[in-house]
């Protein structure tokens, strides 16, 4: 496969497989590489686009009979959080989020792999090990940081790597007009903290900080319960054949889920 950086980048098409989020339905995804001097400037243009990053991969969904995924971002500026959502900062007041450069940890791989083993059985990434693991983390050339978010521990002042459990991690990238959050996961045990929220509104904080409109999040799965809660950030964005449109939310049944 021809990985050598050129003027227009070059696409290719994935044979056909299982769709992880819907039965009964076939995925096929258009990719090309993130490599040399332009991969932020074309990470920056293929995300806008609809497309996401996976290591030195930009893809997006290509599916011959189904359109259900759609590329979701946050309009940051706007966004003010919920009664339920102020619950969950609320929640993590003794959480610390440090952001360092994109390297993985012993620590790090310790909670993804619990967290995989708890929500994702099944999933394509279920049988990642820990040299997939730092893959996933290095292998990048664009501007990728990792935040940890950690419980406070007396003690903890502003040290490099504050003490405390890591109960959660998001791997993040800094475009010129936003963040787009990668991948993320935490302790599942810790139901009650809602941490995949508490990230997302962290996200949504520092896009705010940095004066960047948009929070990508991905893509949204019409049809997917596990992707219902993406829709619950609002204002947002839905990336249609018409180019980016606001979503309005009464237009489909409101979750519950975190």
């Amino acid at each position: 496969m021809n990985t050598q950086t050129t003027p227009s980048p070059q696409f290719y098409l994935t044979a056909p497989a299982a769709c992880p989020y819907l039965p009964h339905e076939m995925e096929r995804k258009v990719f090309t590489h993130l490599v040399g001097p332009r991969a932020a400037e074309m990470n920056d243009i293929l995300t806008q686009g609809g497309f996401r990053r996976s290591q030195n991969i930009a893809y997006r969904p290509a599916c011959e009979s189904c359109r259900a995924c759609v590329s979701v971002r946050i309009l940051a500026q706007e966004f003010e959080p919920t009664k339920s959502m102020k619950r969950v900062l609320a929640a993590n007041s003794d959480v610390i989020a440090t952001e360092f450069a994109a390297q993985p940890s012993s620590e790090q791989y310790s909670l993804f792999r619990r967290y995989l083993d708890f929500r994702h059985q099944q999933g394509g990434m279920s049988d990642m090990t820990v040299l997939d693991y730092a893959i996933m983390v290095e292998d990048t050339h664009v501007n990728t940081r990792i935040i940890e978010y950690r419980r406070r521990e007396e003690g903890s002042g502003l040290e490099q790597r504050p003490k405390g459990e890591l109960l959660a991690a998001a791997l993040t990238d800094t475009m010129s007009d936003g963040l787009s959050m990668v991948y993320s996961y935490f302790n599942p045990a810790l139901e009650r903290r809602s941490l995949g929220t508490f990230m997302i509104l962290d996200h949504v904080r520092r896009t705010k900080a940095l004066g960047l409109p948009h929070v990508y999040l991905g893509y949204w799965v019409q049809g997917s319960r596990k992707m219902d809660y993406k829709t619950r950030f609002q204002p947002q964005e839905h990336l249609t054949p018409r180019g980016w449109e606001r979503f309005d939310p009464s237009s489909m049944p409101e979750s519950t889920h975190d």
